[in-house]
């Protein structure tokens, strides 16, 4: 197989590498330099370009030098309208569309801009092993959604790159550390890039790993670090009475300076900024590193919350964690250390370069994949849960989040009304328990149906993902073998609201949501209940006990009101009483049917196979969307 590359296309900066005699390494330009900063820009002859020479002119045209591309990717314009004030460059882009950003004369996708910073990567890799390099490995942030996963994967198809895997940074680090050579384990990743946050849980058993959970925020790293320092300068200034035209020059060099102020102070006690602001009052400041870490400890107080998430979805504690392992150049500042060594209880590791371990990591599973590895399993998780809608809107998850990919989930759904003839599958992604809170990925219809009683209907709905976290959702009739089948494609343009809503503010509505659903479902429950009792009741109502019959009309008549006003334990305790009430009825109604047309036959016979063990559910007749049986994985 052709020379495949390990690629960490950072935020910040990004680097390439690969492995050679065994051991991974990066590969260095002429000058040395591994790291290529992730900036974009142009000359003065508009031509692109990008690294160094992109980064120092961001500092006389930040306009048209474009940093930070990674938060831009798989994204609307309002998706980052938070961003819009602080970002010098422009953007644009309609609903729907993906974000352009002015370059030059040219509007730029952010696929297009990551293209070329992955074309100089290619081209350092080239140069330095002498040879054609067409296949990558990408790493991406664990919580990156499948549309910036996918826009990751167009990057690199720009860039004339075959992307064999998109891999999360955290696993990458664990691959980078040899932490496969120890017998087993369990490691927490701590990765705090430039901008995003990540924390990983993985379990290590002979040289197989296995991610147990994952959590983050796609909102905070080094930029913010960097922006809040600019941020508290501009304030001091604008306090003191003096008169500060913030300029995107200005803004720039300010970024700039306390950048370098951020890295001084990982070593240094102290530090200064002095800027020459043009009008002959230069902004100087001297900051001291306790004043540094005051400003920023609620940041990095943030990155300790996803960590005990992790560890709650993991079902472990801290100190049940074997090592820390801290990626990502932020984790150089002592303060982060610190906390993060003290919230587990343990010194974090830190032998490696913190900016070169994805990448050296990715190497290593580039090298897995070219077949010189054969030791070693990696095996990721899904960030977010998958699914279904369900009648009333509910969501039934068929894989849930954290669940370890490559997987294939089946689960059996049935029916709503008589005689129906087609279902609507709305596939959907999140993990609220309404779908309408959740994000859809695509819907398709199986059809048609063989128009049988409700309930009696068998369709086995399919979900796959492969271990790029690509999903195939398929759905068949056991009956008549009629299948229809969606490779579920993403799209960009999901919202930083709707990314937010799937992961922290379902932890606040989760218990109203819960509870919605569960009405939902019970009333679906309930409304069969209803029918079925009621059919019965026209068909053997003459052969039951009269006393029985009293009974019976008393509990439907109650169940009728329930479901009007009731809460769910209430509903679900009426239905309950029907359904005790009614089994002398439902007795007769089955012997008076088998009497007229069955004699001599089973159920089996006349409705196929595993007829007699199916529940029946039902589907929104004005909606046709499958409604789950018992969910049980085969």
């Amino acid at each position: 197989m052709p020379r495949i590359v390990g690629i960490d296309l950072g935020t910040t900066n990004s680097l390439v590498a690969t492995v050679t005699d065994g051991a991974p390494r990066i590969l260095r330009d002429a000058q040395g330099r591994g790291m290529v900063p992730s900036v974009v820009s142009v000359d003065d002859d508009h031509n692109i370009t990008v690294g160094v020479e992109a980064r120092a002119n961001a500092l006389h045209n930040p306009a048209e030098t474009v940093y930070s591309a990674k938060r831009l990717m798989g994204r609307e314009r309002s998706d980052v309208a938070p961003l819009l004030s602080k970002l010098p460059y422009k953007l644009m882009g309609e609903a729907g569309d993906a974000i352009r950003v002015k370059v030059g004369y040219q509007w730029l996708t952010p696929p297009q801009l990551s293209a070329e910073i992955l074309k100089a990567l290619k081209r350092q890799a080239e140069d330095a092993l002498g040879v054609l390099v067409e296949n990558a490995v990408i790493t991406v942030p664990a919580y990156f959604n499948d549309a910036q996963r996918q826009a990751t994967k167009d990057a690199g198809t720009l860039a004339g790159l075959n992307v064999l895997r998109i891999v999360n940074e955290p696993t990458a680090a664990c691959l980078a550390y040899g932490l496969q050579e120890k017998e087993e384990g369990v490691f927490a990743i701590y990765d705090l890039g430039g901008g995003t946050f990540d924390v990983s849980i993985l379990r290590v058993e002979r040289g197989v790993f296995e991610v147990l959970a994952t959590n983050g925020d796609t909102e905070l790293g080094g930029d913010d670090i960097d922006r809040l320092m600019a941020d508290r300068i501009v304030a001091e200034v604008a306090a003191s009475g003096r008169h500060l035209d913030p300029t995107p020059e200005l803004i720039a060099q300010l970024r700039d300076a306390c950048e370098r102020v951020k890295i001084e102070l990982t070593t240094a006690d102290t530090s200064s900024i002095h800027i020459d602001t043009g009008s002959g009052d230069p902004i100087h400041r001297a900051i001291t590193r306790a004043e540094f870490e005051e400003w920023i400890r609620p940041l990095v107080s943030r990155t300790l919350e996803p960590c005990r998430k992790a560890l709650e979805d993991a079902d472990l504690l801290p100190e049940e964690i074997d090592e820390v392992v801290m990626v990502g150049g932020s984790t150089r500042t002592p303060l982060v250390r610190q906390m993060v060594g003290d919230y587990f209880d343990c010194t974090p590791h830190t032998d490696l370069n913190p900016d070169e371990v994805v990448a050296l990591g990715a190497a290593v599973q580039a090298d897995i994949l070219a077949g010189n590895r054969k030791d070693l399993l990696l095996l990721d998780v899904t960030p977010l849960s998958l699914g279904i809608e369900t009648y009333g809107g509910a969501f039934s998850r068929i894989i849930p989040r954290n669940t370890t990919i490559p997987c294939s989930v089946k689960e059996l759904y049935t029916t709503f009304v008589d005689h129906q003839t087609h279902v609507d599958v709305h596939v959907l992604q999140g993990e609220h328990e309404l779908a309408k809170n959740n994000r859809s990925l695509a819907r398709f219809k199986l059809g048609p149906l063989i128009p049988l009683p409700a309930g009696f209907a068998r369709v086995e709905v399919t979900f796959t993902m492969d271990a790029d976290g690509i999903l195939q959702v398929s759905a068949i009739d056991q009956r008549t073998g009629q299948q229809q089948q969606i490779s579920v494609k993403p799209t960009y343009g999901i919202t930083e609201d709707q990314l937010e809503r799937m992961l922290k503010s379902s932890a606040d509505s989760a218990a109203v949501e819960k509870e919605e659903r569960m009405l939902i479902e019970e009333r679906n429950e309930s409304q069969m209940t209803l029918t079925a009792t009621e059919k019965a009741l026209k068909e053997a109502s003459s052969i039951i006990d009269e006393t029985d019959l009293i009974i019976i009309e008393e509990q439907v008549e109650k169940l009728r009101d329930a479901m009007k006003k009731a809460s769910y334990m209430e509903l679900r305790a009426a239905r309950e009483r029907v359904e005790g009430a009614a089994r002398p009825l439902a007795s007769a109604a089955m012997s008076a049917a088998f009497a007229r047309g069955l004699k001599g036959k089973k159920a089996s016979d006349v409705l196929g196979p595993g007829a007699e063990a199916l529940t029946p559910q039902q589907i929104n007749p004005a909606h046709q969307q499958a409604v789950p049986a018992q969910l049980k994985k085969n």
